[in-house]
């Protein structure tokens, strides 16, 4: 992967499908909701752009509090995943660690696209189990990959 690599053509249109589809797939077992924002490059930390991506894509005003935000940085070969304060207060301590080392399993083999859609899996799993989804449920943000341009 070599720095020069353009966010929106990291992945071809199959990846982008099958890791939308991985969120689709999620969601509809939950009231959660996931969003996949990958970048080019971060300037400074990876954990406070993520979290000002966060805010701009209006993950905390969900009914429930409980968005899911992953967020790659193509160039620097970091990511970051951060979950809003419903979710946050539901997990036991260890959870985002273990949806970390999903990640850097499959990224360090190169596998970007398994390793987000195994992320996905798994933080879907556990939206569910704390945040069914009910009857008058809306999918209140998008599940379409947004792609920055630093």
């Amino acid at each position: 992967m070599a720095a020069t690599t353009k966010a929106e053509s990291f992945f071809t249109q199959e990846q982008k499908d099958i890791i939308v589809h991985a969120i689709e797939e999620a969601e509809k077992q939950t009231s959660g909701e996931i969003r996949v924002y990958i970048e080019n490059n971060c300037k400074g930390s990876i954990l406070d752009r993520a979290a000002y991506l966060f805010k701009l894509l209006d993950m905390f005003n969900t009914k429930e509090r409980n968005g899911v935000l992953f967020y790659l940085s193509v160039a620097r070969k970091e990511f970051a995943v951060l979950g809003d304060a419903g979710i946050n207060n539901k997990v036991p301590e260890g959870f985002w660690d273990s949806i970390r080392d999903i990640l850097q399993e499959s990224f360090s083999e190169g596998d970007f696209t398994g390793g987000l859609s195994k992320g996905v899996d798994r933080i879907g799993e556990k939206l569910k189990s704390f945040f069914p989804r009910q009857r008058d449920d809306k999918n209140e943000l998008s599940d379409t990959i947004t792609f920055g341009e630093n």
